[in-house]
């Protein structure tokens, strides 16, 4: 065994998972028109966003739309699916990796504006592209603990004002191959918000047993993808050879879990490559692999529970399922669920 985390949790279940999407449908076709001229000069390739990475398209919010705005959105609605009253919820995480500020906590907007109780503990969580699948584990442990009866866990994403001075700084005269290279990622972000209610299983009929987990990291390739709300640089080729070292090594390590021949796999949704690439090295079967990226794009932390939700109404009780992500630093984080 190597690495940081396993875990097992006893009765912690998703009671409802919920997503909202952003209005404003952005092809990719739109982003090659901005660059054409900048492809031309610098000798690249159009229609890679589409061709390579299998994004033909992302969404946005309305310019000032908050990404609070977006993740009490998806919170309400799950909310709302659980059946459950708001003065029941004893802890909200905000996982959004897109910030309006950095102080006060995103947490404290959503909790003011689904008007939870004073009872209800609330912060951030930031752990690039994992963050949800790490509050999943988080609050399950709460749960088992019985310091609290629900957990309401939301995220809200935007790529609208990354991918606008992104599109900016390439279409200017100075961009050189080398900056498209190193900002390409950017423009495969996309919008959203999502939420899950986390509650016993043994009390909510109908929930889907969140069984456990096993999460890996490497920190030596923590400068692989750096960004702000600004810009991000990233190194793709190093980021997706050493995304799948981590994930093998989980995968290793998780051997005794029995996750060869699950009936379907969640995963953080990044471009057509790395899902390709991923599914070869742990031999899991495409087939039982949800796209959304390809009209999505990478929504963040937002991406696994969004996706999941998309399927819900696709899986069967008693399924299993398996939620795994890799996020920038590098993480590999994987829980599983019987639906």
């Amino acid at each position: 065994m190597s690495g940081n985390a396993t875990f097992d949790l006893t009765d912690a279940a998703i009671v409802s998972v919920a997503h909202v999407d952003a209005p404003e449908v952005v092809p990719s076709s739109r982003f090659d028109e901005i660059l054409a001229e900048t492809y031309e000069r610098v000798g690249a390739q159009p229609g890679l966003l589409e061709t390579l990475a299998g994004i033909r398209e992302r969404r946005w919010w309305p310019e000032g739309h908050l990404y609070t705005d977006a993740a009490a959105a998806a919170g309400a609605k799950a909310i709302e699916a659980a059946g459950i009253r708001v003065d029941e919820i004893g802890l909200l995480i905000d996982t959004s990796v897109c910030r309006d500020r950095l102080e006060p906590s995103s947490s404290v907007t959503v909790h003011n504006a689904l008007d939870l109780p004073s009872s209800c503990l609330s912060f951030d969580l930031s752990n690039a592209c994992l963050g949800f699948v790490n509050a999943l584990q988080l609050a399950g442990n709460m749960i088992d603990s019985g310091q609290i009866n629900y957990a309401l866990i939301v995220d809200g994403e935007g790529s609208r004002v990354v991918q606008e001075r992104t599109l900016e700084r390439l279409a200017g005269a100075e961009a050189t191959l080398a900056d498209l290279f190193a900002e390409f990622a950017t423009l495969t972000l996309g919008s959203g918000g999502a939420a899950a209610v986390i509650g016993r299983h043994s009390e909510n009929p109908g929930s889907h047993k969140i069984v456990g987990g096993i999460a890996r990291a490497d920190t030596a390739y923590h400068n692989l993808c750096v960004g702000d709300l600004d810009q991000m640089r990233t190194d793709t080729s190093a980021l997706l050879d050493a995304g799948l070292q981590v994930s093998k090594l989980a995968w290793g390590d998780a051997a005794d879990r029995d996750w060869l021949d699950l009936d379907r796999y969640i995963l953080h949704q990044i471009s057509q490559v790395h899902t390709t690439m991923l599914c070869e090295a742990l031999g899991i079967d495409l087939g039982k692999v949800p796209l959304t990226f390809p009209f999505l794009g990478n929504v963040g932390p937002a991406s696994i529970p969004i996706t999941l939700s998309l399927e819900a109404d696709s899986l069967h009780a008693g399924e299993r399922v398996l939620l795994m992500g890799i996020g920038s630093g590098i993480n590999a984080s994987a829980i599983e669920l019987i639906w």
